[in-house]
């Protein structure tokens, strides 16, 4: 029998496997407490793990996960928390394991399960879920990494459709989650003054960068595992990508979204080694749980070509990188220059002519600006280069993963990866996958190997301003 088709009920339970383990402890504790607090959340919230634990130890667990992670405890708040708290311990490969949660969730129908596990125990679960009943009117939430390239991610989607309808499978990104993140689509598609630049004819290039000025942080064993391009490019930095790149949904519903970001990841070319250059800080080595002769790269920046009429010969660019000058994550979108030059401006000048660009910083602070010419006051006719900036900080913002879990409750899939993108992405990284390319030497606080020019864009790198400026 096929998997039932998820129902528009609100989820009556929360399961989350992995509960002792560190995403629960710094981004779901926290989450589930904001969605308490906000009355999203009146439901038995049931952890399950192999710790030997009980539930006053995850009630002490969740406690300290606010005081560290979640901006610490309201008693009042954690009161209503905890008594929605429930505990099973046990192995995943073991049927008991999952009587006894069959037992905790009660008369629960439309369970939540979320998978904070490695991608390697998706089908224990879900078969262990499937032999109690738990399946049918359910949803499940898994987490990236969701497979290491395209052949397993596609068997990771074939374990979970045995068990769960495609509409019951929620792939989350916490970074589609971010309101910034959200605000290039609903900028681009609530506003009808981009749309007639938005194409080939006005636009030169694009380019996406993630910059982080810190290394790996204690996560030398995970890095390693997979590197810069599985860790944030194939992921996080493909689907700006797509919110750049698609066309307008016929409707804001999900389906109509989601149909639109899958279209534009499926127009990219598989990369070629010519188009990707890798690179890695000096000193990795040296940090704790990092192969003495690793080749993984820690930076990479990469050239992708979409093949459609809009985007024909526009080039993407996409750069992220460890242990670079500044932290911060930006779009940068390159207009051309005006077909002729009416002004006779000194190309020589410090301040020589730049075409028009739009540039949308996602974080940590968030800003649109739109890069323009003003004359310079005097009698001659020169110019400078100006930004009108519209800055964005809303307060109270909710965080990432209390939206995307609160989401996944509702049946709204709209910030969530669906199977079809989720391949077309692995479909173009990976030939370059596993070392393919070189890896080459780059100085901590630059913009990563010199070798990267090789690929520079036609107006050249944008390198990100810190924190607080614009340009």
């Amino acid at each position: 029998m096929s998997p039932r088709a998820s129902t528009p009920e609100v989820s009556d339970a929360v399961v989350f496997f992995g509960a002792t383990g560190d995403l629960a402890f710094k981004q779901i504790f926290p989450a589930l407490q904001a969605l308490v607090r906000r009355g999203s959340l009146n439901a038995p919230i049931i952890g399950v793990a192999k710790a030997g634990w009980t539930l006053d130890d995850l009630k002490a667990r969740a406690r300290e996960s606010l005081e560290q992670h979640g901006g610490g405890v309201n008693e009042a708040d954690f009161a209503k928390l905890s008594a929605l708290l429930r505990y099973v311990d046990g192995d995943y490969r073991d049927p008991t394991t999952f009587q006894h949660l069959r037992q905790a969730l009660g008369n629960a129908e439309h369970p939540l399960h979320y998978f904070a596990i490695p991608p390697s125990m998706f089908e224990t679960v879900a078969n262990g879920l499937s032999s109690i009943d738990a399946t049918d009117h359910a949803r499940v939430v898994v987490e990236k990494p969701f497979g290491r390239d395209l052949g397993s991610a596609q068997e990771l989607n074939r374990a979970l459709r045995k068990v769960f309808a495609e509409d019951s499978i929620f792939r989350i990104d916490h970074y589609l989650g971010k309101e910034p993140v959200e605000n290039l689509l609903f900028f681009r598609f609530a506003n009808s003054f981009l749309e007639p630049i938005w194409n080939r004819a006005y636009v030169n290039s694009i380019q996406i960068t993630m910059a982080e000025n810190f290394g790996v942080q204690g996560r030398g064993a995970y890095y390693d595992e997979a590197g810069a391009i599985r860790d944030v490019m194939q992921n996080h930095l493909l689907q700006v990508a797509a919110l750049i790149a698609m066309e307008p949904p016929s409707a804001a519903d999900p389906d109509a979204v989601r149909d639109q970001k899958a279209l534009a990841l499926k127009a990219i070319r598989p990369l070629a080694p010519r188009d990707v250059v890798r690179g890695q800080f000096r000193g990795y080595h040296a940090e704790h749980g990092v192969a003495p002769q690793s080749q993984v790269e820690t930076f990479a920046a990469m050239r992708l070509h979409v093949e459609n009429w809009r985007w024909a010969g526009v080039p993407i660019f996409i750069r992220a990188g460890k242990c670079l000058p500044v932290t911060t994550t930006e779009v940068f979108v390159q207009l051309k220059h005006p077909p002729r030059a009416v002004f006779d401006e000194d190309d020589a000048s410090p301040d020589p002519a730049r075409a028009n660009y739009l540039r949308f910083r996602l974080s940590p602070d968030v800003f649109i600006s739109l890069g323009a010419r003003a004359k310079k006051p005097g009698e001659s006719m020169q110019g400078e280069e100006v930004e009108l900036v519209a800055r964005h900080n809303p307060p109270g913002e909710m965080m990432p993963y209390e939206r995307l879990l609160g989401d996944a409750m509702h049946g709204d899939q709209r910030l969530f990866a669906r199977e079809d993108a989720i391949e077309a992405a692995w479909r173009v990284v990976d030939p370059i996958l596993d070392n393919v390319t070189p890896v080459y030497s780059y100085e901590t606080g630059t913009w990563g190997p010199p070798e990267a020019e090789r690929i520079r864009p036609p107006d050249g790198w944008q390198n990100p301003a810190p924190s607080g400026t614009t340009a």
